[in-house]
């Protein structure tokens, strides 16, 4: 049976972004890397990230812009680098939408990049792009996805897996080459010609719309330890940052989160401004 997308698949390597970025000027776009194992595997903000072999997907997709061609969806039209939160955000739909199909309801996006299923997290990704003057040139979608694993290290605050929920085992093989399925689908009605992924983001957010915890760490210093800004779970949260009320409403046009405070005011927070407190 013909394949029907480019997935390499390796026994074991480094991470997939990192191989993935030094094969990139040799690939095609929507090519992907896959492997059993990561010896090095990465996370958002320096974390690490866990997965016993071939029981989990991790994986990256090359994304490669400005290619002139405006009927194929396997090429993406250029992406000014002021939009490149539009590749998190086709991810991050993507496999929700993934999830949907494979029972898994109620898959939501912590935003930027986590998928929470209820509140554990089932997958993690990292987005690393490349530039041309004003444009995204490439960009490296790493994705990790808990897929058979049951059994996870105690540090790990909150982990879930679709074997967890769904009582099923899964070819990774096959999940992949079905969510890459869904992911091109998006890539066509979004990134690829210019339509909408932001309002379908936000239908997707967690605790979107409901007053939650959070911590304020906007003023916190860069040089602490990045590990506490993924989940709140207790005092060290508390400890780093100014504990505060408030409702997610959305992201701006530029990906930043907005959270309405008590006070009717919205304030917008970047990448390590904010976590919240499960």
């Amino acid at each position: 049976m013909e394949q029907k997308h480019d997935i390499r698949w390796y026994e074991e390597v480094d991470s997939t972004n990192n191989e993935m970025i030094r094969l990139s000027e040799r690939l095609d776009n929507l090519s992907v890397i896959a492997a059993v194992f990561q010896t090095g595997g990465r996370g958002q903000r320096g974390n690490k990230w866990h997965s016993c072999r071939g029981e989990n997907l991790t994986f990256s997709i090359l994304l490669r812009f400005g290619i002139p061609s405006d009927t194929d969806p396997r090429y993406c039209s250029p992406l000014p680098a002021a939009d490149q939160f539009k590749i998190s955000e086709l991810a991050t739909i993507a496999q929700c939408r993934f999830l949907e199909r494979n029972g898994i309801k109620d898959a939501r996006i912590k935003w930027p990049n986590d998928i929470y299923v209820s509140d554990r997290k089932i997958s993690g990704m990292l987005v690393e792009n490349s530039l041309s003057g004003k444009h995204v040139r490439t960009s490296v979608v790493g994705i990790g996805l808990n897929v058979n694993q049951t059994v996870f290290p105690d540090w790990l605050p909150n982990p879930v897996s679709m074997a967890i929920i769904t009582g099923m085992k899964y070819n990774t093989e096959e999940l992949l080459s079905g969510f890459m399925d869904v992911f091109r689908e998006k890539l066509t009605a979004g990134l690829a010609y210019g339509g909408g992924l932001k309002d379908e983001y936000e239908s997707l957010m967690y605790r979107r719309g409901t007053e939650s915890e959070f911590a304020d760490l906007s003023s916190r210093p860069a040089y602490l330890p990045a590990n506490p800004l993924v989940t709140g779970t207790g005092t060290g949260i508390k400890a780093d940052g100014t504990v505060f009320r408030g409702t997610i409403t959305g992201i701006t046009d530029s990906g930043l989160l907005s959270v309405r405070l008590e006070n009717g005011s919205v304030k917008h927070f970047g990448f390590k401004e904010i976590a919240y407190i499960i």
